[in-house]
């Protein structure tokens, strides 16, 4: 392993270049009008890497100011498949006038980088940049090829990052085989100290849909019996209002039995969501993975008091598990019917399985740094851009390690007010990412 000291100026590295980043404001709206783009940060990036020696290859991906970086650290076994280390630049927008720290400041202070992206994801990236950073200048050469990629346009979707890069860049991806990215690895506290690190080997389907209803347009003052708002207000309302069912997916029932070995805990399938409810604060994350899920989030129509618009229009966030896809569409045509036009942005669920070298890996670069921990595998609620990436056959893991305070809500600081990351937890993530990258 690295001299401590060496790896402690890595750690404090992985701080310094978290805090920087999170001052490099690259909100994206997903509206070409308003968002701010990722230029900036991946000049940053490049400059830290072609610093120390990294060749580099910058894209420009279809759009203004989308910009991706990647390089490649070259390993002792170039026959070996290459893990690739993928963390996104963009972050979502942020009212300053709701934080108690300004979320573009990066301000170090109360034990925590705050900030705009602390932890999605600009800690995995000030972290796997610092490492990459060190090996260069050190001469460290890791077991394997690591394809580190510093990307653009996750937040809405990866169509200027991931996506793109996928469809048109596949070559800069050449033999990776596996690859990590965030909300994984982190820590959660079930008893008496014990943690436990759940690193993610699924993540739920997305279905950005937007609904249209079109009627009669007429005076407001008249009987109207073809009016589009009420005709989308109400089938909204259907969806917005409806239980898919309860499915138990192999990742879940894993990380279930996982947590029953350590805790006792019963989680019996007929009142499970109320046995997930004693996980506290992740519980809910992991009570999201227990069912589809179709949540109104905007709703646009008309352009006057007095005037019955033509046309309505709704957009619905959907969150679909691995193997759900078919059983969801029939339920949704049957809760919207017929009349109800339907347009949509998806991305597919991913799922690997919990085993196999690279998990050893994981989790025993996990215990050298907690010993007396535990790694579980978890299903995220959300997306990240594996989806892009399972399209290249690459097996996918969520692991940006992180070892968090007992009565940090976590899960909520994920497009919240007040986003921060322990800087102990990056110290912490760098050195169980510098053991794992040494040992995959």
């Amino acid at each position: 392993m690295t001299e401590p000291n060496l790896i402690d100026e890595a750690a404090d590295e992985a701080v310094t270049l978290t805090s920087e980043l999170i001052r490099i404001d690259t909100t994206n709206t997903g509206d070409p009008a308003t968002l701010v783009g990722e230029r900036e940060a991946a000049e940053y990036v490049a400059e830290k890497l072609t610093e120390v020696g990294y060749e580099i290859t910058y894209v420009e991906s279809g759009g203004k100011n989308r910009h991706n970086v990647i390089a490649r650290l070259a390993g002792a076994d170039p026959s070996r498949g290459a893990l690739l280390v993928h963390g996104h630049l963009d972050v979502v927008p942020a009212d300053a006038s709701e934080w108690s720290v300004h979320p573009f400041s990066g301000a170090i202070q109360d034990g925590y980088v705050w900030g705009r992206g602390a932890v999605d994801m600009k800690d995995m990236v000030g972290m796997s940049l610092a490492l990459a950073r060190h090996y260069k200048r050190h001469n460290i050469v890791p077991p394997r090829d690591i394809i580190f990629a510093f990307l653009a346009d996750e937040e809405a979707g990866g169509q200027y990052g991931a996506q793109w890069l996928v469809d048109n860049r596949p070559e800069l991806f050449e033999g990776a085989t596996e690859a990590i990215s965030e909300v994984g690895g982190f820590s959660i506290t079930l008893r008496d100290n014990v943690r436990a690190y759940l690193i993610e080997t699924a993540e739920k389907g997305i279905r950005w849909m937007t609904l249209r209803v079109r009627g009669t347009a007429g005076h407001g003052s008249m009987l109207h019996h073809d009016n589009a708002v009420t005709k989308l207000s109400e089938a909204v309302a259907r969806l917005g209002n409806h239980r898919f069912p309860l499915v138990l997916t192999d990742s879940v029932r894993e990380f279930l039995a996982g947590v029953t070995e350590i805790t006792g805990w019963d989680f019996p399938e007929d009142d499970l969501e109320g046995a997930v409810a004693k996980l506290g604060n992740i519980s809910r994350m992991i009570g999201a993975t227990l069912r589809d899920t179709a949540n109104p989030t905007m709703l646009n129509a008309g352009y006057k008091a007095n005037v019955i618009p033509s046309v309505a229009e709704a957009t619905v966030d959907c969150r679909i598990l691995p193997g759900r896809v078919e059983a969801f569409n029939r339920e949704l045509d049957e809760i919207l019917g017929p009349d109800i036009e339907k347009e949509w942005l998806e991305l597919p669920p991913v799922e690997t399985t919990f085993d196999g070298a690279i998990v050893d890996a994981m989790s025993s670069a996990v215990l050298a740094e907690d010993p007396g921990a535990r790694t579980l595998p978890y299903m995220l609620s959300g997306g990240t851009d594996a989806k892009a990436f399972q399209k290249l056959g690459i097996r996918n893991f969520g692991f940006a390690p992180l070892q968090l305070p007992d009565d940090l809500d976590f899960s909520a600081l994920f497009h919240g007010v007040d986003e921060r990351v322990p800087v102990d937890a990056l110290k912490f993530g760098t050195r169980v990412l510098d053991r794992f990258f040494r040992t995959c």
